[in-house]
């Protein structure tokens, strides 16, 4: 996954296990499956110098503590809604084993954390972060 540099000289950084992965992009969607509903989640992300910043979320259902907030849409089959805008300096991935991988998705492709890494991530956590580049 090679892409333009995020904005300010910033990219990607994902740490998990002891392994740093960093990917030159501006912009992401995170995307996942829920592990008791199984509705697809997505969160189109930012990469910023001040931090990741959430632009939007998507989800295709409803139920077991994932409702979509008063402010979403009914937009091609998918509820979703824009989050106040807030730099996040990282965002801690789970996983419990229960549902599928945590996927990254830009320019039209998607990764699962284990193809971005190159081996199998299993229950480690993964931290998303922004890389500052000389």
């Amino acid at each position: 996954m090679v892409a333009q540099r995020g904005g300010g000289g910033v990219s990607l950084c994902l740490a998990s296990a002891g392994a740093l992965k960093t990917l030159s992009i501006a912009a992401f969607t995170l995307a996942w499956t829920h592990s008791i509903e199984k509705t697809a989640w997505q969160e189109d992300w930012l990469v910023t110098p001040a931090g990741l910043e959430l632009t939007q979320a998507r989800i295709k259902g409803f139920g077991a503590g994932m409702e979509p907030p008063p402010e979403a849409r009914l937009v091609g089959g998918w509820f979703q809604w824009s989050p106040p805008l807030v730099a996040r300096p990282e965002v801690v991935l789970g996983n419990s084993g229960a549902a599928g991988e945590w996927q990254l998705c830009h320019g039209g492709h998607c990764q699962t954390l284990s193809e971005i890494f190159g081996h199998p991530i299993g229950a480690n956590v993964t931290i998303m972060s922004v890389c500052k580049n000389p």
